[in-house]
């Protein structure tokens, strides 16, 4: 197995795995547009053209589209995050022509109708509202909002209501116009293919000539943290999230970053698990997990548990992160056990062609490089417990922690809560 890239005279970066034991092909659409890149009056556009493009080009509808993926037993889905949106589609080997041609055809040429725009209009509200309905999903984004207030990372990548509610059809199209460009883009594909074929196909589908991709903008310095974000309801859980900021993505410690959640709270054996589920039964779900951006990231813990529990188990939260720093990070064991978990989940998780083409695509789009698994698994393994202990200390020894909840209480309920 091996990747192989290439650049294209317009710009459009091509990236492929082959793995000719397989019998399909996945191929992705990278774009290095998400809602950090959004304008105020358009914020929610990114996940809006998520939803457009597989709505219809000039030359198909999108019953056109959905039935000549499906006509071949394929699939096709797409996302969006604070900084790439991606579109995907995976089919029999045989089929790779039509999945890039489909691709190609709504990622440049999406005809955005002002009837199908009306229509996802109503879709992505009732969206957004599913979302307010789902507390546990719900007080991810508060805490994200509290952790970069007053900057797009900490925006909903859905938008709001009213945000949606005026979306313009000039707008969402002059935003396309604007951000899906050769530069921004990554076309990735793994499965049973040969690369030249990819890259010629590829060549033949996207415009010729380079258009320049926009600056995104660096975070504003100076906007520290809320150490509050709560909204109340009348659930039967409090659903909590505790956490401080992290580091970029290509951070040096990004590797001891990912050992460290896992012995914090990334498994069944972790701290977090252990002391708060298994021994307190304080909680069904509690987890820590880390998000990175190009220039920042965060470090968190989430929790849901009874309201008259959120007391123990915050203190649980922060005894435990407490005890990284004054211990200088974590013991010899756990570092050992952690790291083989993540060789051997790195391992078993690219076994398929779509999660091999995902690997490929977003490396190569938010990193610029693509590592292969045995040097990723020889950065894994050269964490060391120095390297765990200096980014203890850089993240958690006397940083303030953020507190979102969504649940049955009031802000006086909450001020004695926040360390």
């Amino acid at each position: 197995m091996s990747v192989v890239r290439s650049r294209l005279d317009s710009g459009v970066r091509v990236v492929t795995e082959a793995m000719p034991s397989l019998r399909s092909v996945s191929v992705g659409f990278w774009a290095g547009a998400g809602s950090r890149d959004e304008p105020n009056e358009l914020h929610g556009a990114s996940h809006f053209l998520e939803h457009l493009l597989f709505k219809g080009t000039e030359r198909r509808s999108a019953h056109d589209i959905a039935d000549a993926v499906e006509a071949v037993g394929g699939d096709m889905n797409a996302f969006t995050t604070q900084e790439l949106t991606a579109f995907y589609v995976r089919v029999p080997d045989v089929h790779l022509d039509l999945a890039l041609d489909i691709l190609a055809d709504v990622f440049w040429a999406p005809a955005i109708r002002p009837d199908e725009l009306e229509a996802e209009r109503q879709v992505i509200l009732e969206e957004i509202r599913m979302r307010d309905d789902a507390p546990d999903e719900l007080v991810h984004d508060l805490f994200a909002a509290a952790q970069f207030p007053g900057h797009p990372l900490g925006r909903e990548v859905l938008g709001t209501r009213s945000s949606v509610a005026v979306m313009t059809r000039d707008g969402v199209a002059g935003y396309h116009q604007r951000h899906y460009v050769p530069e921004s883009l990554v076309v990735a594909a793994a499965g049973n293919l040969d690369h030249d074929h990819v890259v010629a196909r590829v060549a033949e589908l996207s415009p010729t000539s380079a258009m320049g991709a926009p600056v995104r903008e660096a975070i504003a310095e100076g906007a520290p943290p809320q150490p509050l974000a709560f909204v109340t309801r009348p659930t039967e859980q409090a659903h909590v999230v505790l956490g401080c900021r992290g580091i970029a993505r290509n951070d040096p410690g990004r590797y001891a970053l990912a050992v460290l959640n896992q012995v914090l709270g990334g498994g069944m054996s972790s701290r977090l698990f252990q002391e708060v589920r298994e021994r307190r039964g304080l909680a069904y779900s509690v987890y820590s997990y880390r998000a990175s951006f190009t220039e920042t990231g965060s470090l968190a813990v989430y929790v849901g548990t009874a309201p008259e529990r959120v007391d123990e188990a915050l203190d649980v939260i922060h005894a435990e992160l407490d005890r990284l720093v004054a211990d200088g990070g974590v013991t010899d064991r756990e570092l050992d056990a952690a790291k083989g978990h993540l060789r051997g989940s790195l391992a078993l998780s690219l076994e398929t062609s779509m999660s091999r083409m995902h690997r490929i695509g977003s490396s190569e789009l938010t990193l610029g490089e693509i590592p292969t698994l045995d040097e990723v698994t020889a950065r894994i393994d050269a964490v060391g417990a120095d390297d765990i202990g200096r980014l203890v200390d850089r993240l958690l020894a006397g940083t303030a922690r953020t507190l979102a909840v969504v649940g049955p209480f009031e802000e006086h309920d909450l001020q004695t809560r926040v360390a």
